[in-house]
């Protein structure tokens, strides 16, 4: 089974400028269901969400396949 958590505070620690103030937030939900809150830097909010919302959309994404591997569902909240 693959950590969600570990993996989406490894891809944003890989693109802020600050990685020792990321931090994520696990909490099951109903229906095998994941909610992981991504929190950063006041700094680093823009680099996290991109222009348009587009990295931000790419990291659920990313998150969303990973967790249909495991057969869960998992959503990406960025605080």
């Amino acid at each position: 089974m693959i950590d969600l958590s570990k993996v989406l505070c490894n891809i944003a620690k890989a693109i802020v400028d600050n990685p020792d103030q990321v931090s994520v937030t696990e909490t099951a939900q109903e229906n095998d269901e994941v909610l992981l809150v991504l929190s950063v830097a006041e700094d680093d909010m823009g680099m996290i969400i991109g222009k348009h919302g587009k990295i931000a959309r790419a990291i659920r994404v990313v998150m969303k396949a990973i967790a249909k591997n495991d057969d869960r569902k998992v959503v990406v909240e960025i605080k």
